[in-house]
Formats: C-alpha cells, structure tokens, sequence
C-alpha cells in the first residue's frame, strides 16, 4: 500500500543510488589501484577518465577559490604556509605530506608559497610561517603554527576531521589505507605504506538483502525495507546503498501520516518552531523541493539557538544522505549552513 499523501515524484530512484553508488565504488577501486601500481591516483576518474583531484596540491590566489574554498564543502582542507627560505617549513613540509597520504582521503594539503601569496597571508592573518590553518565548509580555522611535534599535529588533525564530520557531515573520501601518497608538484613522495598495500575487500554481497529491501519499499512496507536496510549495515556500516536506501525508508515513514495541508499551515504561521520546519522540510523533498528543504532548514538554524538549532541541523545532514553528498544542491547547502552556523 502506497504512503498516503506522499509523491515520489522527487524522492531518490533507488536504482539510481545503486548505480551511483556501484560507479562510486569503481572509482575508489582505481584509485586504490593506481596508487599501489605507483601512478598518480588523481589522473584516474570514474570509467578511466581524469579529473579527480590530488591529496596534496599548490594553491595561488587565483586559484583559491576553486581549489580550497569550493571543495571545502566536500572535504577538509588544511593549509600550509611555506616559504623557499623557510628552515622549519622545510622540516614540517614533508611531515604533512606524510601524513596527509597516511589519513588517505580524510582531508586534503594545500601548500601555498607565502612569498608568492601576500594576499592570502594578509586574509589569513599569518604573523610566521609556517603556519598551518584548515578551510571546513568555506570557513577557515587556525591550527597551529611553526614545526610542531608530529603526535601534536596527529591531535590537531583528528580533532579537524571530527569537527568537519559532527558539525557540517562532511567526511572526506578515503582511498586505500596506509597507501603511498599523492606528489605535489616539485613535492616529495609522501607515503607510510608500500606500493604493494592491499586496499581493503568490500564486505558482502547483500545483494539479497538489498534486494529484499527494493522490494518491501516499492510494496509500501516501509518497516520491511528500513529493517533489511539496517541489517546491512549491521555487518558493512559504510555500505553506501544502503546508508541512502535508509535515509529514504526513514523520511517517507515520518511524512506517511502527515496531513500536507496542516504542516504547511504551522510552518507558516511558526517560523521558529524546530518541528514545523523539519516536518515541513521533510515534504518539501519527498514532494521533489529539494533546494525549497533546504533552505527552510538553513533558515531555521539561522533563527534558532541552542537544542532547537541542533536538531535542525542534524535533520538537515540526514537530508544530505537522502540526496547524496556528490549532489550539487547538496554542496551548495553545506556552505549555506557553514555561514549561518559561523
């Protein structure tokens, strides 16, 4: 039995998430694969093309905005001022590349000429270099500065990838663990494992289970396919299939009972109000409104402070899966909810 009051007609096509999620896993895999044959893994893209971007890059001023700010909202970006004649630049340089290539995806470098870029150390603040600061959702953040013992930077670094993840539900893409790293240019080989590292076997199939959950979604039973969905996960918690059939499962179970006409009514007449909004929200995106969802949510954690603006915040990130973290109205939404958080 279809949900009542709900179309589909903007809800995500599951056998689209498959296949997104299927060319999303082939791509990882060349990857892993490039970097253990010893090529540069960031000339290998989905189906063999190019266009992925390297985990440790220069950046100029020119090409900030494209190369940091932009893909800030998909990964963390740390920063690295250094200059030629800088000796501790120089020792903590290749310590970051390292360890950029050990995190495996879960930030990228982004090494900027101090001597070459007095526009970014003026916007940056920089009194010394080197000086090192992180760019999460277009907001930059200082981390520390000069040649800080390695166990120190490790903190810093978890500490940087759980706020990206926990406050903006951006989690950077790893490649294989303990791969080789990328090599910027002019830029030492960064790498803590060999070129012969194994990446890791993909957990499974279910494609029964997934399968089961397809069937029990499209015949209405939606506490059939939310628990198949989550007995994947059980055993594979990164199964992205499943992660996005879940999300959906999730959000057409809260909106079945809804009566449209009265949420819209309390939405409208409570701007504040966190459940007015996240009820409204969700029919926004089941109804197709994906950037309407959005932005009500975005505008209610602009208006709201303290556990109401936290809940909002999260039904928005459990939004994001819905449509999936690659999503261009996704990417835009990040940064929108990175202005009104900051």
């Amino acid at each position: 039995m279809q949900p009542r009051n709900v179309s589909m007609s903007g809800v995500v096509d599951l056998a689209a998430v498959k296949a997104a999620a299927e060319a999303k896993q082939k791509a990882e895999q060349a990857r892993a694969e490039a970097i253990r044959s010893g090529q540069n893994p960031d000339e290998v893209g989905p189906a063999g093309e190019g266009g992925a971007s390297p985990l440790v890059i220069n950046v100029d001023e020119a090409g900030f905005e494209r190369d940091v700010l932009q893909r800030s909202s998909e990964v963390p970006v740390v920063i690295d001022f250094w200059a030629e004649w800088c000796e501790p630049c120089k020792q903590l340089g290749p310590l970051l590349e390292r360890l950029t290539a050990e995190y495996a995806g879960r930030f990228i470098l982004a090494k900027i000429d101090a001597d070459a870029n007095q526009a970014l150390l003026q916007q940056f603040g920089v009194q010394g270099i080197p000086a090192v600061f992180a760019v999460i959702a277009g907001q930059a953040l200082p981390l520390f500065q000069g040649a800080a013992p390695e166990s120190q930077i490790r903190d810093v670094l978890n500490q940087l990838i759980q706020a990206a993840e926990e406050r903006f539900g951006i989690v950077g893409a790893p490649v294989a663990a303990g791969a080789p790293g990328t090599q910027s240019d002019g830029g030492a080989e960064a790498g803590a494992g060999g070129a012969d590292t194994a990446a890791p076997e993909p957990v499974g199939p279910y494609d029964a289970l997934l399968a089961a959950a397809h069937d029990a979604l499209d015949a209405g039973d939606l506490g059939g396919a939310i628990q198949a969905y989550r007995n994947v996960l059980s055993d594979d918690p990164a199964n992205p299939e499943a992660t996005l059939g879940l999300a959906q499962a999730e959000l057409l179970q809260r909106v079945q009972h809804l009566d449209p006409q009265k949420v819209r009514a309390d939405a409208a007449a409570n701007p504040k109000d966190p459940a007015a909004q996240i009820a409204a929200a969700d029919l926004d995106l089941v109804g197709g409104h994906v950037e309407d969802a959005f932005g009500r949510l975005v505008d209610t954690v602009r208006l709201t402070a303290g556990p109401d603006r936290e809940a909002v915040r999260l039904r928005l990130l459990e939004l994001f899966e819905v449509i999936g973290a690659d999503d261009p109205r996704v990417v835009t939404a990040r940064s929108a909810l990175a202005r009104v958080l900051f």
